[in-house]
């Protein structure tokens, strides 16, 4: 039995890992859930799944757990703070931890998870953006196992040699095509964006996800994100990632080899894919996802991205060839922004806004180790916070344009 350890069990990310467990009582066993501060939701996930360990990050919200729970768990342990999430991530009895907690919050459970040496099943992409060579180094000195969920970068793993190695480059590759659905609004005017509402931004037309993914995927900032990690998981520079429009979101992502092959992996959108792949590697079990009928999709259709409606994804390519601190700095300040308009603080226009004036800004540097990495993200939520501020009070930050070309 493999002893799993689900992060982020709240979200729908930790949803769709339970679902594939439970398809597999024979195979796996879940020895602990997390979440951030999701009370109500956890409780029932503990009472359906009765875990060894409960933990929430937010310790009031931990107090309240226990306290939901009363007497109807006496097997579960329920742990508080960011020691509770660690501590779960380490256990002997974890083989496989689902890092899949949304933001800067995962980082330290993510990497204890990989210098403990676990298959480290890793959703949580903010991560590998904030400590990439943090966490590669310690994937590789304690011989972990890194497998991505994301569905591009799992599927640009099953399209890897099998010889392929997670942080290094793998021979005869020429590039990755890593794909995009275009979000909600790939078909909107470019000055119809600063009236879009939240809904709209979360109303995702393939894929159900949590709101500030869903706001990640309608500015193409979770594009920009995942082609910094695909640069760490794969070896590749910027240069060797190239972001493909894809609507349909069938074909998950390619990999070009230099013979002129190009493999892709195909499947309906749905989660439970990837997370069934990685669960069971090398391995294939049963995901309860729909088997894809390319007949009833009838078409594949590819573009370019539009850069200039879609400035996130220009700031993400900038970070990504700066490297150092500057993609710790561009995700505190999209975490920051995405919430100020989920908030209806901020216009959706004014989060690429936000992001430029916080890099401008920042201090930058190189990565010197953890406490570098969480200095900078403190720095950019303080920015991005005035800047917010700056721009409700009608002084916004005037666009700079410095990494206005930066994708060319």
């Amino acid at each position: 039995m493999i002893g799993v350890a689900v992060l982020g069990s709240t979200g729908s990310i930790g949803e769709s890992t339970l679902d594939v467990l439970g398809r597999h009582p024979d195979k796996f066993k879940l020895v602990a859930l997390g979440a951030n501060r999701s009370v109500a939701k956890l409780a029932a996930q503990v009472l359906r799944w009765r875990p060894a360990y409960a933990v929430l990050a937010d310790e009031n919200a931990a107090r309240e757990l226990v306290k939901t729970l009363g007497n109807q768990a006496p097997g579960t342990r329920v742990l508080s703070g960011q020691d509770g999430l660690i501590e779960v991530a380490t256990l002997s009895e974890t083989d496989c931890v689902m890092a899949a907690i949304v933001g800067a919050a995962g980082l330290p459970s993510t990497l204890a998870a990989a210098r403990a040496g676990k298959r480290l099943l890793l959703a949580n992409k903010e991560s590998l953006v904030m400590a990439g060579p943090l966490l590669m180094s310690a994937v590789k000195t304690s011989d972990a196992t890194l497998l991505p969920i994301d569905s591009e970068h799992n599927a640009i793993f099953q399209c890897m040699p099998p010889q392929a190695r997670t942080g290094e480059p793998a021979p005869g590759v020429r590039k990755i095509l890593l794909t995009a659905s275009g979000g909600p609004f790939r078909e909107t005017p470019r000055e119809a964006l600063a009236a879009v509402t939240p809904e709209a931004a979360c109303a995702h037309p393939n894929w159900v996800m949590g709101r500030k993914i869903s706001v990640d995927s309608a500015t193409l900032m979770n594009k920009g994100l995942e082609l910094i990690e695909a640069c760490f998981l794969f070896g590749l520079p910027p240069a060797q990632v190239e972001i493909v429009v894809h609507p349909q979101s069938i074909v998950h992502s390619m990999v070009e080899y230099l013979d002129g092959s190009v493999l892709a992996q195909l499947g309906s959108p749905d989660m439970r894919t990837p997370i069934a792949h990685a669960l069971a590697w090398p391995e294939r079990i049963a995901s309860g996802v729909d088997f894809l009928d390319l007949v009833r999709a009838g078409r594949l259709d590819f573009r370019a991205p539009d850069y200039e409606k879609f400035h996130c994804l220009t700031l993400a390519q900038a970070a990504a060839r700066t490297g150092g601190l500057q993609p710790a700095t561009l995700n505190a300040a999209n975490e920051v922004a995405v919430q100020a308009f989920l908030d209806r603080q901020l216009n959706f226009i004014g989060i690429p806004t936000v992001i430029e004036a916080v890099i401008t800004k920042s201090t930058g540097g190189k990565i010197g180790g953890l406490d570098d990495v969480l200095a900078a993200d403190a720095e950019a939520r303080r920015l991005a916070r005035d800047a917010v501020s700056a721009s409700a009070a009608g002084t916004r930050p005037v666009y700079s344009g410095v990494v206005r070309d930066a994708h060319a």
